[in-house]
């Protein structure tokens, strides 16, 4: 457990840094980070600390993708861990 623990703290941590930067370069014109790597890090365990990047930010909240996909991605992570609990499945 503290395997998948750690990664979805290290995961979040770097989902959290990776919004705050890419609202700076967005402000400054500078190169952006594509968005497919916020998706990849939130299917990750990053999707805590994506949600409130946006939000402390307030970066991507009038995307629907993020809006609605991020959200999404973590209802999904908890449904898995739920399963997991409620089974006796090891995942990692």
């Amino acid at each position: 457990m503290k395997p998948l623990l750690y990664l979805c703290l290290g995961a979040s941590l770097l989902d959290f840094i990776l919004m705050g930067i890419d609202k700076r370069r967005a402000k400054t014109g500078a190169w952006r980070i594509a968005e497919k790597w916020f998706f990849l890090i939130a299917l990750a365990g990053g999707a805590p600390g994506a949600i409130l990047g946006m939000y402390t930010f307030r970066h991507k909240t009038l995307h629907k993708r993020f809006r609605w996909g991020l959200p999404a991605i973590l209802v999904l992570q908890l449904a898995i861990l739920w399963f997991r609990y409620e089974y006796a499945i090891e995942l990692l």
